[in-house]
Order: C-alpha cells, then structure tokens, then sequence
C-alpha cells in the first residue's frame, strides 16, 4: 500500500468540497414553488373576497399575483427548464418573492393578517440552496418587511362596516414571532444542508480512496503477472549471450556488443524481481492473507526510527488450546488502507511507541492500534470520525501559523468508513491505566475470518 500524505489528503477533501454551490438551484424549482404561491394566493384571496365576503382591494390585489405569473411565463420561455440560477440571480429572485408577498401583506392587514408567517418561506429555500451569507441579507429583508408592515398596512379585510383594530402589543408580538421563526428555521435548514453536503463529500472521497487503491493492487498484480511472463525470455537473452561471449574471440569488434547486451537483460531481470518483492507481501495475487501480514502490510509505509511500531497478532486461549494458531483473511485494500490510516496517526502523535495488536476467537477478530501520546481531546472524543473534525492543530513557521498544515479531518472518516464497510465496529478511548495515549479497537464478528 502506498501512503498517501497529508498533503494530498488535504487537496483531494478540497477538491470534493469544491461544491457548485454558484449553481446548485434549478430555475424549474423556483418556477413551480412560485406557480404554488401564486395559485394559493389567488385562492385565498377569491375565498376571502366572493366567499366571506369581505372587502379586499381585489383589483390591486391581483395585479400583484399577476406579476409572478407573468414573471414565470417569462422566466420558462426564455430559460430551459434544465438552467441553474448563479448565486446573485437566485438571490434576486428569492428577494422578488419577498416583497412580492410584503407588497400582498399590506394591501390586506399588514401583520395583522395570519399569512404574515409564509414571509419566512424564500428565507428557508435560501438557507437550503445558497450561502449564508446571502440567507442573512434575505433574512434581514424579511424583517425589514416585516417591521415596516407593522406600523403601514391598510386595513385588514373584515365584515362590511366593521374595521378591526388589533393591539399593538399583538402586532409587535407577530413580528416577534416571525424574527424568532426566520432565523431558528433558516439557521436550521442552512445547518441541515451544510452537513448533508459535507457527508455526501466525504463519501465521494472516501469512493475516490478505495477506487485509488484498487487501482494500485491491481497493478501491483499486473507488475507481478508481467515479472512471471517476461522471466523466462530473459533468462534465454542471458544464457544466449553468455555462449556468444565465450565463443567470441577477445578482439572480435561485436563482443563489447554482446557484453552490454548481457549487462542490460541481467538489469531488466533485476527490475523485474524488485516488482514482485513487496514488504509483508510475497505474491499480491493472493486472495488470502494471515493477520499478521494484513497488519505488517498495513504498518509498512510508517516505520520510522522516530516511533517504534511493535506488532503481534495471536489467537485467543480457547482458539491456542483448540490447536488452531493460524488465521487468513480475505485481502481487502480498503481494510489495509483503513488501518494503515489509523496507524499513521497514532505515529503522528505518538511519542515513542505504537502497539498494533490483534486477537481472534470464536466470537471474532478485535485489532488494537495504541499509542503513546497525548490522547484524544475530551471536547472532541464524540465527534472523532465525522467528516471535517481533526484534531491536528496548524503548525507555526518562521512565525506564521500554517493552515495547511492542518489536517482537514478526512483522514479518520475515510478510514473509519472503509472499515466499518467491510462489517467492522470502530471505537475510541484514551488509556485509563499505563500511562497517557489513545487507543482504537476495531472489531469484526467471526464471518470475517475465512480459516483459523
């Protein structure tokens, strides 16, 4: 398994994170979340005009809800119904239905009118669809609206000859309510939103990880299968020009051609032989590997002199007493790299010493990954293993704080999720006896062994 550094880590979350936010709202969302506006607020009006029978200002009235439908006619003719809305034009539009609905709101009793409350509604479409910052400037438009609804309104429609006047006190009280309503919901739906679109680009980097390491034990095996074929027509090139070498006399003028010959298919064997010897891996053609190998592959790419990585791998002492030592699992490159990923921060924040150990039994495999460090963070320790949450602080140099230096949090919610993928139950703690030190357990039941 190759490491993959930091760095790399770092620019592929960025890349996955480079969400089209500029063009994620469809133009048809907004044009048929309009035509319901407009069609409930021709209905109410029609049922409080010719219904109740209460005096509305019907001809002003539907010359505002004639706007947004002429408004979508023109929006659907003159766009595709496919077309994504940049952040400003959406933002307009959004910011249009407002004071389309405020403009509706005063010619029918302000605030004192119970659909006062639907004004939160563009707010909630803004917060799920655009950034934040252009969800506050919407919402503070709403409660401007609002606050200018609450002292200039006309009347709200009532019986003939009968104008209902209600408290200030209660007009004040709505427009609390809405404050409170915009920015609890619009917060709400923005968060909601936000860590949606995190996972989902979490998830496609963790796809992009297993598809990388695939990719590399499958040309690993490739390599292997091509060191096996090209084997034998190089050793026949050698022993050819070994003969022609001895046959050829010392002043022949093609024998320093023979020679070279000789030397560079000797060369090509060599390369060949180095792609078929990998650490912890004899043939990466096999489909079964020991736990023990699985974790020395796994820990391969992080040994150091600066933290010692102590490995064991044993069976429980009910299995040693059954006679059954040895246990093989399935090769998966997504279970090497999780682990590998594990390893690598416990060496990052170890300080002299990483203990990998693994034990199996009837109930199944349990892999231990301890190390020496600081451990991890109280304030933290239940939000370990969700995308974008690290515990690698940025490094100062020459003076200046680094922020890519550090981590962006995906590293451990990869690992974790190609672990538990592969059925296994990841968990954290910090070492209560011994000394300081993290320590993650990573547990599969029995049907993840194949023999033992």
């Amino acid at each position: 398994m190759l490491k993959t550094s930091d760095r790399r880590k770092k620019k592929l979350g960025q890349q996955v994170l480079a969400d089209p936010i500029s063009n994620r709202l469809r133009l048809h969302t907004i044009i048929r979340l309009r035509w319901i506006a407009v069609l409930g607020q021709f209905a109410a009006i029609s049922f409080v005009s010719f219904g109740l029978g209460f005096y509305v200002p019907i001809g002003a009235c539907l010359t505002v809800i004639a706007l947004s439908a002429w408004m979508n006619v023109f929006l659907a003719v003159w766009y595709p119904s496919r077309h994504r809305l940049t952040v400003a034009y959406a933002t307009g539009l959004l910011g249009y239905d407002i004071l389309q609905l405020a403009t509706l709101l005063f010619l029918t009793g302000g605030m004192d009118n119970p659909f006062a409350m639907l004004m939160v509604a563009p707010v909630v479409v803004s917060a799920a669809t655009l950034p934040l910052r252009n969800t506050i400037a919407l919402g503070l438009l709403t409660l401007m609206s609002a606050a200018v609804l609450v002292v200039a309104h006309e009347p709200l429609p009532w019986y003939p000859g009968v104008e209902l006047e209600l408290p200030v006190i209660y007009k004040v009280g709505a427009f609390a309510a809405l404050c409170v309503s915009t920015t609890f919901i619009g917060l709400y739906a923005w968060r909601l939103t936000k860590e949606g679109r995190q996972m989902s680009a979490a998830l496609t980097a963790t796809d992009v990880v297993l598809a990388r390491e695939q990719k590399l034990h499958a040309l690993d095996g490739l390599a292997a299968a091509a060191a096996h074929e090209l084997g034998t027509p190089l050793s026949t090139i050698v022993l050819v020009t070994k003969e022609l070498e001895h046959t050829i006399k010392p002043d022949d003028p093609i024998r320093e051609d023979i020679v070279l010959l000789k030397a560079q298919a000797l060369r090509c064997r060599e390369i060949l032989q180095k792609l078929t010897r990998h650490p912890g891996e004899e043939d990466p053609m096999h489909a079964r590997v020991s736990v023990r190998a699985m974790l020395e592959e796994a820990a391969a790419p992080y040994f150091s002199d600066k933290v010692a990585i102590n490995i064991t791998a044993a069976p429980t002492t009910e299995m040693a007493n059954a006679g059954r030592r040895q246990a093989e699992l399935e090769r998966r490159p997504g279970v090497i790299y999780g682990l590998g990923n594990i390893i690598e921060n416990a060496t990052e924040f170890a300080k002299s010493r990483v203990d990998v150990g693994a034990e199996w039994g009837p109930s199944g495999l349990v892999v231990t990954i301890a190390d020496d460090g600081p451990g991890f963070p109280a304030e933290i320790m239940d939000n370990i293993g969700e995308p974008y949450v690290t515990t690698r602080p940025a490094e100062r140099v020459d003076g200046v704080l680094e922020e890519d230096s550090a981590g962006l949090g995906l590293g451990f919610f990869i690992a974790k999720t190609l672990l538990e993928r592969s059925g296994a139950t990841v968990s954290l703690a910090n070492r209560t006896r011994g000394g300081m030190g993290a320590v993650v357990t990573v547990s599969w039941p029995r049907a993840f062994i194949l023999t033992s």
